[in-house]
C-alpha cells in the first residue's frame, strides 16, 4: 500500500497528466504500463490509474530518458520502493501496541491516511466530473445523431419526390413527341395518297389525250387527207 502521498496533495487523472506534459493520452497509459510492468505501483481506481506529482515526476523521467525505457522503469521502481520504505517507517510503527503507545507516530498514521481519504474525496469529484462531461458529450452525439438521421431522412424523401417528379415529366415529354410523330406520320401519309390520286389522275388524262391524238391521227382531213385515204385502200 501506498504511503507516500504528502498532505494537501492534489491527484490528477491521465487526462489531466497528458494535457500537463503535452502528450497524448495513450502515451500516458504506456508510460503507465512500462512502468507497471517493471513493478511501479500507482494508486487505483478501480482500473484507472489516479496520479500524484511523484508519478508525474517518473513520467517526465521515462519521457526524457537517454537509457532503454524499461532500464529507465527499473531505476523508478527501485526509487519508489526506497521512498515507500522510508513512508511505512514514519506512518506504520512495527506494532499496534507501540503505535497506540506513540501519540506522535498515532498523529502521523492518521494524518496520512487523512490525507489518502482527501485524495480519494478529490479523485471521486474529478471521476464525478469526467463522468458529467462523458454524459453531456453522449448526449449531444445522440442530438447530432437525430439533427444527421432527420437531415437524411428529409434528403431521401425529398429527392424520392422530385425523382418522382422528373420520371412524370419525362413520361409526358415522350407521350407528346410520340403523339408528335403519330401526327406527322398521318399527315406524310396523306400527302403520299394525295401524291398518288394525282398521278394516277395525270396518266389517265395523259392517256386520254393520246388516244384522242390517235384518233385523230387516223381521220382524214381536207382533199390531202382524201387522196391519201385512196392509197391507203
Amino acid at each position: 500500500m501506498r504511503l507516500d502521498i504528502q498532505p494537501n496533495e492534489r491527484a490528477f487523472t491521465t487526462k489531466e497528466v497528458a494535457e500537463s506534459l503535452e502528450l497524448a493520452t495513450a502515451t500516458v497509459r504506456r508510460y503507465g504500463q512500462i512502468l507497471e510492468r517493471n513493478g511501479y505501483e500507482f494508486f487505483k481506481d478501480g482500473d484507472r490509474r489516479i496520479f500524484v506529482r511523484s508519478d508525474i515526476e517518473a513520467l517526465i523521467a521515462l519521457r526524457d530518458t537517454e537509457k532503454s525505457q524499461d532500464e529507465t522503469a527499473r531505476d523508478l521502481v527501485e526509487e519508489q520502493k526506497e521512498r515507500l520504505k522510508q513512508s511505512t517507517e514514519v506512518a506504520i510503527p512495527d506494532t499496534d501496541e507501540q503505535m497506540l503507545r506513540d501519540p506522535a507516530q498515532l498523529s502521523e498514521f492518521f494524518q496520512a491516511l487523512a490525507t489518502q481519504l482527501a485524495a480519494a474525496r478529490e479523485m471521486n469529484v474529478q471521476l464525478s466530473n469526467d463522468m458529467n462531461e462523458l454524459k453531456s458529450k453522449v448526449a449531444q452525439l445522440q442530438q447530432d445523431h437525430h439533427v444527421i438521421s432527420s437531415g437524411v431522412g428529409n434528403f431521401a424523401q425529398k429527392t424520392s419526390k422530385n425523382m418522382e417528379k422528373l420520371s412524370e415529366q419525362q413520361k409526358e415529354h415522350y407521350e407528346n413527341l410520340l403523339d408528335q410523330e403519330r401526327e406527322k406520320n398521318e399527315i406524310l401519309k396523306n400527302e403520299l395518297q394525295q401524291m398518288r390520286e394525282e398521278q394516277r389522275q395525270e396518266w389517265q388524262s395523259q392517256t386520254e389525250f393520246n388516244k384522242r391524238l390517235e384518233e385523230s391521227m387516223n381521220q382524214p382531213k381536207g382533199p390531202l387527207g382524201k387522196i391519201l385515204a385512196l392509197f391507203q385502200k
